[in-house]
């Protein structure tokens, strides 16, 4: 493809995406792509194999875009081809291919307490402090010795000359190295992705996620407290909970930032794990869950990032207050089993959806069936655009790749048939 082609093509599918999360009507529905381990089957390489090879994952991730032609796509650098970095970190909150679960099966997240009931407090008081002593001493090897880091806090004056000395301790120096180790790695893997993100955008595709968030309930439930922790929390250290929330809000939104500064792309991805109908109760989803979640949300929208939160499971009870009070137009709601449908009629003039060609459909239909699907949701809830089409959660790692290929060719069919004027 010609370099005018090229940038032509990517324009053309950027202004698509702009038009639908603006809420304005596009030439036609959009699509996007996001995958984990089904790349492995349309390369035919085995999952162990698409995590460490970083020009493998690469070559099958570039044939998978210009095969499927998405309107955007997100980044496999950033949650498949990591095998190398979990490895020379000892990453404890996740299993991955050949590391705890076979080389062809999925990630398996472990569910563990980081951080004890107790220890709030302290995290309130000190993040910084409270990670390099004791959460990421917790949550990965490398980084055991940072306990024998010194208190930075209140160190001042000639305390600084005398304060480093902690820096000199055998397993301080150890974790240095095997963090440096790690930090390097991460390095190669940043570089081949900010050189993928440059060769997609010529070929003309649009990037459409820059980096990863979480709400800041999920922080703590998936990766301090544990379900168990955070459900006891709940009831007995709500305030505390909350506060600590809120503590973290700024930190998350710093992450965002930096991320977003360096790639070309302002969508932020946020999966989101305890919000679902049966996870809690409404009350305790509109005092506890949402108000710091929403919050982030209104704060990376200031800052001028798109947040693209992924709903995930069953979400029906929340659709009227997670669209009270927002502002129209500058985010993306991905829903994984809620009932588009509604959430089209809920929160339609509030913000552009995205979804939900369920698993089932896509690993076990046909691929009329998989069309009929597609149509359906078109039909639905795109009228008049705010709608882009994809997978439930991303492509199913079992999904016939005609299956996936029939999702993708359904926006050209059926993409503009509800626009009157066929624009």
């Amino acid at each position: 493809m010609s370099d005018a082609a090229g940038k032509a093509l990517y324009d053309e599918k950027t202004k698509r995406i702009e038009d639908s999360i603006a809420l304005r009507r596009p030439d036609r529905i959009p699509t996007a792509f996001m995958a984990t381990f089904w790349m492995a089957k349309y390369g035919g390489i085995s999952h162990r194999q698409l995590m460490y090879d970083y020009d493998a994952g690469e070559d099958v991730a570039r044939r998978v875009i210009l095969d499927l032609d998405p309107d955007m796509y997100m980044l496999p650098h950033l949650n498949t081809f990591i095998g190398p970095t979990m490895e020379k970190l000892g990453f404890k909150q996740l299993q991955w291919p050949g590391h705890g679960v076979g080389e062809n099966e999925p990630y398996q997240y472990l569910d563990r307490e980081y951080m004890k009931s107790e220890e709030f407090d302290e995290f309130i008081a000190d993040p910084t402090g409270f990670y390099l002593a004791k959460y990421l001493p917790r949550v990965a090897s490398a980084f055991e010795g940072f306990e024998g880091l010194p208190l930075f806090p209140g160190l001042h004056y000639t305390r600084i000359v005398t304060g480093v000395r902690g820096f000199a301790s055998p397993g301080v120096r150890r974790a240095m190295a095997a963090v440096m180790e790690a930090g390097e790695e991460n390095q190669k893997l940043f570089d081949h992705m900010m050189a993928f993100i440059g060769r997609m955008q010529e070929a003309g595709y649009p990037l459409g996620s820059a980096t990863t968030s979480i709400a800041p309930y999920d922080f703590f439930a998936d990766y301090f407290r544990g379900a168990k922790g955070m459900m006891t929390d709940l009831f007995r250290r709500r305030d505390k909970l909350m506060e600590a929330m809120d503590k973290i809000i700024p930190f998350l939104l710093r992450h965002d930032l930096a991320v977003a500064a360096v790639v070309p792309c302002k969508i932020v991805f946020i999966p989101i794990h305890w919000a679902p109908d049966r996870f809690m109760s409404q009350e305790q989803f509109k005092t506890v869950y949402w108000p710091s979640f929403k919050k982030l949300l209104l704060a990376m929208i200031d800052a001028g990032l798109i947040p693209m939160p992924l709903w995930e499971a069953e979400c029906d009870k929340r659709l009227e207050i997670i669209g009270e009070d927002m502002p129209k137009g500058k985010m993306i709601y991905w829903f994984e089993r809620t009932d588009i449908v509604r959430a089209k009629e809920v929160l339609g003039d509030v913000v552009c959806l995205r979804g939900n060609i369920s698993p089932s459909v896509m690993n076990l239909g046909k691929p009329e069936e998989v069309d009929a699907a597609c149509r359906h949701v078109i039909e639905k809830a795109g009228r008049d655009g705010g709608l882009i089409l994809d997978c439930a959660f991303g492509v199913p790692d079992e999904a016939p790749i005609e299956n996936v290929r029939t999702l993708y060719r359904s926006v050209k069919k059926w993409g503009q048939v509800h626009f009157p004027d066929g624009k």
